[in-house]
């Protein structure tokens, strides 16, 4: 009983966070709505077993991408009446997006009122006494190990990339001399001074 109101709750503040995220005309709310979403979506994957689906959930998407969002959103001068002035030229693109929508959920319901799924012979079963992490580190670092690489590579050579394209040469910078500062002495650095009372330090 407790786990089916603790789904429904997660369910509805879910599914209201969503549609706050998407009609509220402040963008600094709707970031603020869809991390309520997210933190509600991993309550949804606790009750399902996934805690580790749960904890990037709050890691990465709450930690790190919803606070980048909200940065942007709140650093950058955005005009939106002048991104609202040419809606209706990707009216017929929303309009399509909208019906593609309202036939999923009409296949999702369909396929709800159909009756249960048998998962556990569509799924990987697990043993017992193996956590959720495990197993998915198991597969993770022994069967996929290689894609798992490649995807860090990937992600690699998207950071270099972007500090290459978003590097600039400025003339009005004095540049760090790194060798410089390594091979400084300590005397070159620093005078002892004994000036006389009553005058300063000439410099």
């Amino acid at each position: 009983m407790i786990q089916l109101i603790a789904f429904y709750l997660f369910a509805t503040i879910v599914c209201l966070s969503g549609a706050f995220t998407i009609i509220s005309r402040n963008p600094v709310h709707s970031v603020l709505w869809l991390i309520l979403a997210f933190f509600n979506a991993a309550g949804l994957m606790v009750l399902a077993g996934a805690e580790f689906i749960a904890m990037l959930l709050v890691i990465v998407y709450v930690g790190a991408v919803a606070v980048l969002f909200l940065f942007v959103v709140m650093m950058l001068n955005i005009d939106f009446a002048e991104l609202r002035a040419g809606v209706m030229r990707y009216a017929a693109v929303g309009l399509a997006l909208a019906v593609a929508l309202v036939a999923e959920i009409v296949i999702a319901i369909g396929a709800y009122s159909a009756g249960g799924l048998a998962l556990g012979r569509r799924i990987a079963p697990i043993e017992a006494d193996v956590p959720n992490i495990e197993a998915i580190g198991r597969l993770l670092y022994t069967r996929y190990l290689f894609i798992f690489e490649g995807a860090g590579l990937v992600l690699l050579v998207a950071m270099i990339g972007a500090i290459v394209l978003t590097w600039r040469q400025r003339s009005d910078v004095r540049p760090q001399n790194i060798n410089r500062q390594i091979n400084r002495r300590a005397k070159d650095a620093t005078r002892n001074m004994n000036p006389p009372v009553g005058q300063g330090v000439e410099l």
